[in-house]
């Protein structure tokens, strides 16, 4: 079991080691499968990606923003969650500017953190506890008209981060289950409600 750990950190750490900035999630083909579990228009979900894949371009361009933080971008609606760590105000405002003159940015949710890039391991315990609350989500049962796709979920130093359109009773039970998930140090939800 510990040679299985080292190995899939040693893993992550190939795959993002090198990489200040990394996307969130893959890059998927639009289907109508796909929409009729997204409460967002095509046109949306299009826009949401424009904004992530900009936002990286620009990051990535900037030597200092590449060599010195670890950027995530998360667009959902137009409301984009910036989070990770940046070593000085200097450039989490640099970050954050960048961002905002991005098109069709609606809202940033500023989380970026003033400390040194987070390593390999904590990265790879943040991709088991998204990976864990996203289980999780496919268990409800409990509303007829849920889907846990329509949930963004983003960990980032232990911190989940949880973005959808949802109904006020559709985010209490997401955040419930979110809670029971181990190795949570906080839930921050960054919902659209819709009711």
């Amino acid at each position: 079991m510990k040679k299985f750990f080292l190995l899939l950190l040693l893993l992550n750490s190939l795959l993002i080691g090198a990489c200040s900035t990394v996307a969130t999630e893959d890059d998927q083909e639009i289907t109508e499968q796909s929409l009729k579990h997204d409460r967002r228009t095509r046109e949306a979900i299009l826009i949401d990606k424009e904004i992530e894949t900009e936002a990286y371009s620009e990051l990535n361009s900037d030597d200092d923003i590449l060599n010195q933080c670890h950027v995530t971008i998360t667009a959902y609606n137009g409301a984009v969650l910036v989070t990770g760590e940046t070593p000085n105000e200097e450039l989490r405002k640099k970050i954050i500017s960048t961002v905002q003159v991005i098109p069709n940015v609606k809202l940033i949710h500023n989380d970026l953190i003033i400390a040194n890039p987070s390593d390999s391991s904590s990265r790879a315990n943040d991709t088991f506890i998204t990976d864990r609350v996203k289980k999780a989500l496919n268990q409800i049962r409990t509303m007829p008209d849920f889907d846990p796709s329509m949930v963004k979920a983003i960990t980032e130093n232990g911190i989940v981060y949880l973005m959808g359109l949802v109904r006020r009773d559709e985010g209490t039970v997401v955040i419930n289950v979110t809670r029971l998930q181990p190795d949570i140090k906080q839930i921050v939800t960054v919902f659209e409600y819709i009711d």
